[in-house]
């Protein structure tokens, strides 16, 4: 598969694999360190140039995917890697234009179905700060529940790690 193609399409909406435009807008929707954080974590380099961000993204080394609404504009943001034997959920983000709107859901639920054809495991998990309400709030409702922390994993002061079966 090349960069950029269709892995999935719903409802007009297309997941596809991330492209150097992607990335490119995506830089945009942080800026200032807090955003970066938030998103990214504490190492995530900031003020970040392309290189930098490429490098602490891991563009190329791990599963990234776009979300384009049915007007094919970059609406979010998201990556799996394996983690444990759990398909992991990472770097998930929404456009600033269109937070609260859905489009976080989406982006989930098309991720795990797509997870689902390249990755093996019974679980999904992903990381959340605490702080992070809004989202936290989102994976809730998605069925994620706050599971037992990572030994090897900084942060378990500040974040959430939670986990949800593949099959609800």
């Amino acid at each position: 598969m090349t960069m950029g193609d269709v892995v999935l399409q719903e409802d007009g909406w297309t997941m596809r694999q991330s492209t150097m435009p992607d990335i490119d807008e995506l830089m945009t929707w942080f800026p200032k360190p807090e955003d970066i954080n938030i998103w990214g974590g504490p190492s995530f380099r900031f003020p970040f140039t392309r290189e930098t961000f490429l490098q602490d993204v891991y563009f190329g080394r791990m599963a990234s995917f776009s979300l384009c609404d049915p007007s094919a504009h970059l609406v979010a943001f998201g990556q799996l890697y394996d983690r444990d034997g759990r398909m992991h959920l990472a770097r998930l983000v929404v456009s600033p234009a269109m937070r609260r709107q859905g489009a976080g859901r989406r982006l989930i639920d098309m991720l795990m179905t797509v997870g689902l054809k390249g990755f093996s495991g019974n679980e999904y998990s992903l990381f959340v700060f605490c702080d992070n309400t809004p989202a936290y709030e989102c994976y809730k409702s998605m069925g994620f529940v706050v599971a037992e922390y990572p030994r090897d994993m900084p942060h378990a002061d500040v974040c959430y790690y939670l986990t949800r079966p593949v099959r609800e």
